[in-house]
């Protein structure tokens, strides 16, 4: 099958979320699965099952670390999306690809594993409830989605070359005592979004058999 590429550069995450929205609607109407890449303007959104108690500043002292604080729809609970950060929406139908909502998390899951792997990481699950990809006990990649009408909005985000110390300020994703990293930590490399997008762009070729 084919799917197409959507990248934004970089946007802050409501003019993103139109985006979202739109393709979503084409994608509804028939248009093939389609992969957004953006990079997020400093942000932290609050999923559908989100806990005030995750934020450990006031939204002024967000505001005052250069930090909007948005509520979405989308699963899980708080992250955090800023520069050096790969955003990845996959607007996809999920009808194409087995209709099943637990393979489909799996299968987001597994291209961040193979995305980590190209740069010689060795990623993977943590559980079932703790979805993304981790290196160890720290979460490298991100995930939280919305199905509507068997297709999907949100979705994943990767840390490739950003500041980490901005998720001391939160507890990310609500999971306590589980660390975060990136694929300039543990590469022990620059690695960016632009570098990244490739890997992922293969990633999802292969798990979800597409032709970008």
């Amino acid at each position: 099958m084919k799917g197409r590429i959507v990248d934004l550069g970089r946007m802050a995450y409501e003019p993103a979320w139109a985006e979202q929205l739109k393709i979503h609607a084409e994608v509804l109407d028939g248009a093939p699965d389609t992969l957004i890449f953006v990079e997020h303007d400093p942000v932290l959104t609050l999923g559908a099952n989100s806990h005030e108690e995750n934020l450990l500043l006031s939204r002024e002292g967000y505001q005052e670390h250069g930090i909007d604080v948005i509520r979405t729809d989308r699963g899980g609970d708080v992250t955090y999306h800023g520069p050096g950060q790969l955003v990845i929406y996959p607007i996809f139908d999920i009808s194409r690809h087995g209709k099943d909502l637990h393979k489909w998390m799996r299968d987001l899951e597994e291209t961040m594993i193979l995305t980590c792997a190209e740069f010689g990481i060795e990623a993977g699950r943590l559980s079932d409830v703790n979805t993304g990809a981790w290196v160890g006990n720290k979460k490298i990649a991100a995930i939280g989605v919305k199905v509507k009408k068997w297709t999907n909005l949100h979705g994943i985000a990767i840390n490739c070359d950003n500041d980490l110390s901005v998720f001391n300020l939160i507890v990310p994703c609500g999971v306590v005592g589980h660390g975060v990293t990136s694929l300039s930590s543990e590469s022990d490399r620059m690695v960016d979004n632009d570098m990244a997008k490739p890997a992922v762009i293969r990633a999802f070729g292969k798990v979800f058999d597409l032709q970008f």
